[in-house]
C-alpha cells in the first residue's frame, strides 16, 4: 500500500496537515493559521482567499520556507519543512520557490537588471549565464527597454513584472505571490495576474495566489478561503 501511495505523494507540491502558527503574545497566544490541513498538485493554480488577517500571508510564509510552523507537518517541492536544515531551506528558497510580493521589494540602488539578476548571483551561478537569462526573462516581461532604469523610475505595472522576473531567474517549480495586485490599478493588476496563468498554464509552474480580490478566480484550478487562520472553505 505505501508504494501504491508513492506516486500520489510524489505529484504533490504541497502537503500539509495539522499545519499551525501561533505566536506567543503577553500570556495568550495569536492565531497565524490553525490546523490547515493542504494538498497541492503539482502544475495546479491554487487561489487563497481571505480577508486581512484571516492567515493568507502567515499561510505563504510557511509554503515559502520563511517561517517555521508551531505543530503539524508541511512538505513543499519534495523537501520537509519543519525539520529541514537552516542550510537546505536556504537552498529551497533560492532553487525551489519563486516569490512575489504585494509590495515589490526591489533594491533602489540597483537597475532593473540587476534587480533579476541578484537571486541568481546569490546562489553561485555564472555571470554572464545569469545576465542572458535575465535579459531572456524581461524582454518576454516587456521590460526590456527598462533594463538600465531604477525602481524609481518605473510604474507600478513595471515593478511587479521586474519582481516577477526575479522570482523566475532560479527556474523555480513553484510560484508564491502574496497580494500581487495590492498596489497596482485594476489594468495593471489584471495584466498581472494574467501573467501568473501563463506561467501556470503554459510553462507548467505551480502557482500560489493569496488575495481577497476576483482577479485570479477565471484561472484556478483550486481555491481554499480562511478565516481566523482556518480554512472555512474548498
Amino acid at each position: 500500500m505505501e508504494d501504491d501511495a508513492l506516486p500520489e505523494e510524489n505529484s504533490m507540491a504541497v502537503v500539509a496537515e495539522k499545519l499551525s502558527r501561533l505566536y506567543p503574545m503577553g500570556t495568550g497566544e495569536v492565531i497565524g493559521v490553525r490546523d490547515v490541513d493542504l494538498r497541492v498538485r503539482s502544475g495546479e493554480l491554487l487561489v487563497i482567499k481571505g480577508e486581512s488577517g484571516s492567515g493568507k500571508s502567515t499561510l505563504l510564509s510557511l509554503l515559502a520556507g520563511l517561517d517555521r510552523p508551531t505543530n503539524g507537518s508541511l512538505r513543499v517541492g519534495g523537501l520537509d519543512l519543519e525539520t529541514a536544515s537552516p542550510g537546505l531551506l536556504t537552498e529551497f528558497r533560492r532553487n525551489t520557490i519563486g516569490i512575489v510580493f504585494q509590495s515589490f521589494n526591489l533594491l533602489p540602488t540597483l537597475t532593473v537588471l540587476e534587480n533579476v539578476c541578484l537571486p541568481a548571483l546569490l546562489a553561485g551561478k555564472p555571470g554572464p549565464r545569469v545576465r542572458r537569462r535575465a535579459v531572456e526573462l524581461l524582454d518576454w516581461l516587456g521590460m526590456a527597454r527598462r533594463s538600465p532604469h531604477f525602481p524609481s523610475q518605473l510604474s507600478g505595472g513595471e515593478m511587479q513584472r521586474t519582481a516577477i522576473a526575479r522570482a523566475l531567474i532560479n527556474e523555480p517549480s513553484i510560484i508564491i505571490a502574496d497580494e500581487p495586485t495590492g498596489n497596482l490599478d485594476s489594468r495593471n493588476g489584471t495584466a498581472v495576474i494574467e501573467l501568473l496563468g501563463v506561467l501556470n498554464r503554459e510553462l507548467g509552474r505551480t502557482v500560489i495566489i493569496a488575495t481577497h480580490g476576483t482577479l485570479a478566480d477565471h484561472l484556478a484550478t483550486a481555491g481554499i478561503r480562511l478565516h481566523d487562520g482556518s480554512i472555512v472553505e474548498r
